[in-house]
C-alpha cells in the first residue's frame, strides 16, 4: 500500500507517519521508485502500537522507540522479550527502601508470591520495575490505615492469574514472535483500562445485588 492508504487505514496523518519514520518508529518501506516508498501490514500493525503506546500510554518518543527495540530484538526468548518492552514502560518511583511501611510491604509481598508459587516474579523481584510498584502500592495502604497483607492479596492474585491466562491465550493466536510481542505490549496499555472499569462495573453490580439502589 502507499503511504496515502497507510494513512487512511490506520488514522495517522500523512504528516504524523513521517515523523513516525523520521524518529524510528515505523521501519521504511520498500522503495519502488525515487518519491514512492510501499508500505505492508506490519507497518500498519506498529502503527496501532505506536499510537496506543504515545496516544493511550502517554509514552515519550524516546521510551516508545526503547519499547519498540525489545520487541524487535528477536535475539531475545519471548519472555524475555516481553519483559523488557514491558519494563521500559512508565514506572511508579522507586520506594524507599529506609520506610518501615515499604519494609513492611515488602514482606507481604514476598509472602505472597512464595504462597502463590510465582518463582520467575520472585526471581526476577530485584530487578521487576512491576514488582516494585506493587510494592509501593500495598505500603501506601498501610500507611493510610489499611494493612493489606499477602493472605488479602492472595484472592485478587489468582484472579489477575486467570486474566493473564486469557491474556496469553490471546497472543498466542498471532502467527509470528514479533506479533506476539506487539499485541501483548498494546494490550496492556489498551486493556487495562477496560479491566479497571469492569472492576468497578462490578462492584456497583454486587453492591446493588446486596445492598439494592433505593
Amino acid at each position: 500500500m502507499r503511504l496515502t492508504e497507510l494513512s487512511e487505514r490506520s488514522g495517522v496523518s500523512i504528516a504524523t507517519i513521517k515523523y513516525y519514520l523520521r524518529e524510528g518508529l515505523l521501519a521504511p518501506g520498500r522503495r519502488i521508485s525515487a518519491t514512492t516508498a510501499e508500505y505492508d501490514e506490519s507497518h500498519l500493525r506498529r502503527l496501532r502500537l505506536v499510537r496506543a503506546l504515545i496516544q493511550v500510554g502517554r509514552v515519550r518518543v524516546a521510551t516508545a522507540r526503547e519499547v519498540l527495540g525489545h520487541i524487535d530484538d528477536d535475539s531475545l526468548g519471548r519472555t524475555i522479550r516481553l519483559g523488557a518492552a514491558l519494563w521500559s514502560l512508565p514506572q511508579e518511583p522507586e520506594p524507599d527502601e529506609q520506610d518501615p511501611a515499604v519494609q513492611s510491604a515488602r514482606r507481604e509481598v514476598d509472602r505472597l508470591l512464595e504462597g502463590l508459587g510465582w518463582e520467575t516474579a520472585r526471581e526476577l523481584s530485584t530487578l521487576s520495575p512491576v514488582h516494585r510498584s506493587l510494592v509501593s502500592a500495598v505500603a501506601t495502604l498501610i500507611r493510610l490505615g489499611y494493612p493489606w497483607d499477602a493472605e488479602l492479596m492472595t484472592p485478587y492474585a489468582r484472579l489477575m492469574h486467570q486474566a493473564a491466562v486469557r491474556d496469553l491465550d490471546f497472543v498466542e493466536k498471532h502467527p509470528s514472535e514479533e506479533e506476539k510481542v506487539e499485541t501483548a505490549v498494546a494490550a496492556t496499555i489498551l486493556f487495562e483500562p477496560v479491566l479497571k472499569a469492569l472492576h468497578r462495573l462490578a462492584q456497583e453490580e454486587e453492591s446493588a445485588r446486596r445492598y439494592g439502589i433505593e
